[in-house]
């Protein structure tokens, strides 16, 4: 039997501020799948549903449910990888992207 899922609970300025990021043409593409997973979980749906909807993992879903359960927005951004830190700044890479 599958365990019970946490409900994700969004006050009207998160659930905003998460619709801004699906919609924000700058934001990365994984962000955005991040706050989808996220509005999809506070409309009251199970992780195998929100998967099936958004055509990713049910582990994927519970992971980034509990992520922002435990750290809201912020939780849904990329954590610093290991390596050499990076020679061209976020402003030059936004040039030439956009």
């Amino acid at each position: 039997m599958a365990r019970p899922t946490q409900p994700v609970a969004l006050g009207e300025d998160e659930k905003q501020a998460l619709e801004r990021l699906t919609l924000r043409a700058r934001s990365a593409r994984s962000l955005a799948f991040r706050a989808r997973v996220v509005l999809a979980c506070a409309q009251g749906k199970a992780d195998v549903e929100v998967a099936r909807q958004l055509r990713c993992h049910p582990q994927t879903v519970g992971s980034w449910r509990k992520r922002y359960l435990a750290g809201g927005i912020e939780a849904l951004l990329d954590e610093p990888r290991p390596g050499a830190p990076r020679k061209i700044s976020d402003e030059k890479v936004e040039q030439v992207v956009v």
